[in-house]
């Protein structure tokens, strides 16, 4: 399952290349037109996606360029036809819903904080099954999940991190001499891989598999380890201190050593969060080395880019932490100082455009970067403590503080700036601006090319 993904692609479109697959090609484009016409909602998206590839299923098995064919190769059709309409369809439906968005965010920083002080003992994994290193495996493929559009290939990475898990609590059971592993062993280890590895977007991307897999192949296996998933997610949404049996005062400090580790202010970074006694002495007995491993690795946590608050009692002055704005302008100035600074972006090839640049196709992938930049810029800003950064420019506003995004109605306290500081920011960004307005020949061509290969697409 997991190697023929671009083999299946493959003999799909050279079948659809094919004359004779006029009809298939009319129905299909047919479909995605009419669906990117209708409004968004999810529910019925999901309905009608399932529903066409039901009726394409039992069209190709009618059809003369699939007679004779086994039953593998008109399931790769399927798969096939997947892959072209999701990756087709990906920017509409993906992460579409602003509630979504939010419940990625907050399933994000959730792990974010919960890496920094769980361990497999807070799940009740047995010393017999607990093997950090290896799964790092599980946590790597499970990273991959970002790196694909189609609905199968995304389940793919969930599946091969399960199985990873699955054998390693195999191969302990036979070692150990233990009875074989069931869901009760294997879901605390899912929870804790998933934990460690936060992919951003978890949540969008178990929605996107269930909705838009083909239901008859979201079965046996498949659907076994992907429950499991939904399971994880939901105990990582919920954790508190009861589900990992500590005490409520120990979980919320442990909660907000991790938010100042992240934030960069915490005063003793190089302390690790108390821990229950009862579980140090279970650690220490079964592992002795593995909590200076633990303490190596959590005293590495802080973030650079900020400065650290020092004791108050220390004679060296406490540094301020750097705003937004500090970071934006010594950005800026570093670009500036870069030669090749207008290669940095020539990825964004929509940065120097003009709205008559713009085709309705570009709207919805547009759309979607705009709601992550927003939610990670926002995430960011708090982080850094600054109380209310925008991105929001009015219509009135110079193009280039439009661009920048960095001005607030108000500072915090701690990060208040002057409106010296503030001009001198944006002056950096203008002058950044222009230096790479003065490249414009470069930009332009990779807007030019980026729609000659629409154009392309389209032609053929």
């Amino acid at each position: 399952m997991e190697n023929n993904t671009d083999v299946s692609i493959h003999d799909f479109l050279e079948r659809m290349r094919k004359p004779s697959a006029g009809d298939l090609v009319k129905s299909i484009k047919s479909f995605i037109v009419s669906f990117l016409n209708n409004e968004p909602d999810p529910e019925k998206d999901s309905a009608a996606v399932q529903e066409f590839f039901t009726k394409m299923e039992a069209a190709f098995r009618a059809h003369p360029l699939w007679s004779g064919c086994s039953e593998d190769e008109l399931d790769s059709a399927g798969d096939g036809l997947e892959k072209y309409v999701m990756t087709k369809l990906f920017p509409r439906v993906f992460a579409s819903n602003t509630e979504d968005v939010i419940s990625d965010e907050k399933l994000f920083q959730k792990m974010s904080l919960v890496q920094h002080f769980i361990s497999p003992e807070y799940l009740d994994i047995k010393p017999t099954f607990q093997n950090e290193t290896s799964w790092l495996l599980a946590q790597k493929e499970l990273q991959k999940i970002n790196m694909y559009k189609a609905p199968r290939d995304k389940l793919v990475c969930v599946l091969n991190c399960c199985k990873v898990i699955n054998n390693l609590l195999l191969n302990a059971s036979i070692a150990s001499k233990e009875n074989t592993p069931g869901a009760d062993e294997f879901l605390p280890v899912l929870i804790y891989v998933t934990i460690k590895a936060n992919p951003p977007q978890l949540h969008s991307n178990l929605l996107y598999i269930q909705r838009y897999r083909r239901e008859s192949k979201l079965v046996g296996e498949a659907a076994y380890f992907f429950t499991n998933i939904l399971s994880a997610e939901s105990f990582i949404s919920n954790i508190d201190a009861k589900s990992l049996s500590m005490d409520e005062a120990e979980f919320e400090k442990n909660m907000e050593s991790a938010r100042a580790r992240i934030s960069g202010l915490s005063s003793q970074s190089t302390a690790p969060p108390p821990r229950d006694e009862s579980t140090v002495h279970r650690t220490q007995t079964l592992n002795p080395k593995r909590e200076t491993t633990l303490f190596q690795s959590r005293s590495s946590d802080s973030l650079s880019g900020t400065s650290d608050m020092l004791n108050a009692n220390s004679e060296i002055p406490t540094k301020k932490v750097e705003s937004v704005s500090d970071l934006e302008s010594k950005g800026a100035a570093t670009l500036l100082k870069d030669t090749e600074a207008g290669k940095i972006f020539q990825e964004y090839p929509y940065l120097f455009a003009s709205a008559g640049d713009l085709r309705i196709g570009d709207v919805e992938g547009l759309l979607n970067s705009y709601k992550q930049l927003v939610f990670k810029y926002v995430c960011l800003s708090k982080g850094l403590g600054d109380a209310t950064a925008s991105l929001a420019s009015s219509s009135s506003s110079p193009p280039l503080q439009a661009l920048s995004g960095f001005e607030t109605a108000k500072e915090s306290e701690d990060h208040k700036a002057s409106s010296s500081d503030v001009k001198e920011t944006d002056r950096s960004v203008d002058d950044l601006f222009r230096a790479l307005q003065g490249e414009g020949e470069a930009v332009d061509k990779v807007v030019l090319d980026v729609k000659q290969e629409v154009l392309a697409e389209e032609q053929t």
